[in-house]
């Protein structure tokens, strides 16, 4: 089973050629201290009301209360973010991080789009711009890059098997796939049961297939397959899933003195129409386990480095009628790393009142992401603030400030 586009792939954008490497973009110097970006893409739409719950919220529990976690101190209860919004539990590595000041969750962010469909979606996400584009907003911000450090011979190289939206353009991009990426994770199995457990012919089938393959019956359990971080369900260690491999991989060509400065991530699992309680603990642990497979790979020069994580859309507030959510539109977005101002959680909270809500269903938008972007972009890879229209053509785009850690 392959990896497709919409599942873990990774984009590294440099000037890569015959065992050589340097510097295309980030800065004029080209020295090992040049500030790194990565960017994840959340494909399939998070709830960001699960993965950062604000539970200090009155109302939270008339519209979700099956889906809603114990307040932080219980057992099995959320980790406090100070007080009023808790961090889902499988976010350990990201909830250290909040402590130490290198973590920053939006709240109550959207895209620019109102669209609901994935496909849609995504496309507007990564083109940033009011209309459809074959090229991406990251691959852009490069060509910029690369101008101003005079370096115009640089391209890209692209970990996975296909090059997302993100990437394309006139910034050259190849791509590779490390060894063993084709094969899919545990999660991924468990995720794919889940969704025919009610099936009576491709449910018993599935697990059935599931056995051949050594899966025993404890570990097919709802919850089983996406269990502890690297511990299968009868404890014994679990093969590093693909997209910690690929964040692995990301973090090590990052570190490197005069390698890649910028790259670009995608896990998929994110949409949880129907038993999310169980499921999304699953691809959160993943993503978790993947920023600190970053954070170990580039060692020092993660005080250098931003890590955005981005999804498409968010979830309805309300909880639907198979234990799930269906597609919204205000969610949350991450930034984590050493050269992240945080410690706090970032955005405006527009409030969960019937009347507070968009078009009565989903969590009201307040923070623009493509703002949340060209903060970064403009105070962390020094883009000049003249070339956001560039970077983001068609509309005025504000870049918000304080996100980074002053240099």
């Amino acid at each position: 089973m392959m990896i497709s586009r919409r599942t873990a792939l990774l984009g590294l954008t440099s000037a890569w050629t015959l065992g050589r490497s340097s510097l295309a973009f980030a800065g004029s110097s080209g020295g090992p201290d040049d500030p790194r970006l990565v960017v994840i893409l959340l494909r399939g739409a998070l709830d960001g009301l699960s993965a950062v719950t604000p539970y200090g919220d009155p109302d939270l529990a008339s519209y979700r209360r099956a889906l809603v976690l114990p307040e932080p101190g219980q057992e099995g209860g959320l980790l406090d973010l100070g007080g009023f919004y808790g961090l889902h539990p499988s976010l350990v590595t990201l909830h250290g991080l909040y402590g130490q000041g290198q973590m920053l969750p939006i709240h109550a962010v959207a895209g620019h789009y109102r669209s609901r469909s994935h496909f849609e979606a995504q496309d507007y996400l990564e083109s940033g711009a009011d209309e459809r584009l074959g090229s991406g907003w990251l691959n852009r911000a490069v060509s910029v890059l690369q101008g101003k450090a005079n370096r115009p011979d640089g391209y890209g190289l692209a970990m996975g098997l296909t090059v997302p939206l993100l990437l394309r353009g006139s910034a050259r991009v190849g791509s590779y796939a490390p060894a063993g990426s084709q094969h899919p994770d545990a999660d991924l199995y468990g995720q794919i049961l889940a969704l025919n457990a009610s099936d009576p012919v491709t449910g018993p089938a599935l697990r059935n297939a599931l056995k051949a393959r050594g899966f025993s019956d404890a570990a097919m359990t709802e919850g089983g397959m996406a269990g502890a971080p690297g511990v299968d369900a009868a404890g014994k260690p679990r093969k590093i899933d693909a997209f910690t491999q690929l964040s692995t991989a990301a973090g090590e060509m990052l570190a490197t003195a005069h390698g890649p400065r910028v790259a670009a991530l995608e896990i998929g699992g994110w949409d949880t129409h129907a038993g999310q309680l169980g499921r999304l603990g699953g691809p959160l642990a993943q993503l978790d386990r993947g920023i600190g497979a970053l954070r170990q790979g580039l060692g020092e020069r993660w005080n250098r480095t931003v890590v955005l994580a981005l999804t498409e859309f968010g979830r309805t507030v309300r909880i639907n009628g198979t234990g799930g959510t269906d597609h919204g539109t205000g969610t949350v977005a991450f930034l984590a790393g050493g050269a992240v101002a945080g410690g706090k959680v970032g955005g405006t909270w527009p409030g969960l009142r019937s009347g507070q809500l968009f078009e009565n269903r989903d969590l009201a938008p307040t923070t623009d992401l493509r703002s949340v972007v060209a903060g970064v972009l403009c105070d962390h890879l020094h883009l000049p603030q003249h070339a956001v229209g560039t970077v983001f053509p068609g509309t005025a785009v504000e870049p918000a400030r304080g996100l980074v850690v002053p240099v």
